[in-house]
């Protein structure tokens, strides 16, 4: 049997995560969200006093286990048997996220987790590098993105509506150093594949977000 891949990347804060969990379960399809496995190698370099030394990172890659798996809440995140899905959506972690990603045998080790789960099922997985290196050959793909200041916003209030003291300013300020990170650095890019259906979500609310998406789905491949 034939499965479908759906391709989403687009810098961080841009809504992907959201939107591809509610596209992914109105169309019927498995949600991967592949910067959670990153976020949660982030985790175990932070718990275990490594997030500085690449090399230790490196070699502890065998003792990282990482699984997604599904419940009635949705989408869990094991990190070696441990439910992290709460634990990896930390602030630090999420910078943390972002240095253990530049790493290449990091990224050989998710890319190659990725990509066999795609073979199993019709996926939407998204991140910063799938149309380009990990599904090239997705059916369809998806540049989602929205401007800095609209991402900071958003941020700011999820994080305000969660009782969590933050600054704006501060917020967009790492959104954009996140930005320059990702499409700078050696392994694997941020980039809009020519191939890519670039959709800018800076003036439309989540339901929109979602319609779009959607739509372009439905067009591609029915």
């Amino acid at each position: 049997m034939n499965y479908i891949s759906v391709a989403i990347d687009g810098p961080a804060g841009a809504g992907k995560s959201s939107v591809s969990k509610a596209v992914a379960k109105a169309l019927g399809y498995v949600y991967i969200d592949t910067g959670a496995m990153y976020r949660a190698v982030a985790l175990y370099a932070i718990r275990n006093g490594i997030i500085s030394d690449t090399q230790k990172i490196i070699d502890a890659l065998d003792d990282i286990k990482i699984e997604i798996k599904y419940s009635d809440s949705g989408q869990l995140i094991l990190l070696n048997g441990e439910d992290v899905t709460l634990d990896i959506r930390q602030e630090e972690v999420s910078k943390g996220a972002s240095s253990v990603a530049v790493i290449g045998e990091v990224r050989k080790k998710l890319v190659k987790m990725q990509q066999e789960m795609a073979k199993h099922d019709n996926v939407i997985m998204d991140g910063r590098d799938i149309c380009s290196v990990v599904l090239p050959d997705a059916q369809v793909k998806i540049f989602l993105t929205a401007s800095a200041d609209a991402r900071a916003q958003r941020r700011y209030k999820e994080l305000v509506e969660k009782g969590v003291e933050c600054d704006l300013e501060t917020i967009k300020e790492d959104i954009i150093a996140r930005d320059y990170n990702d499409s700078h650095r050696s392994e694997s890019p941020l980039v809009k594949t020519d191939d890519a259906v670039l959709v800018d979500t800076s003036d439309c609310d989540f339901d929109e977000s979602v319609r779009r998406i959607q739509e372009i789905i439905t067009k591609t491949v029915g």
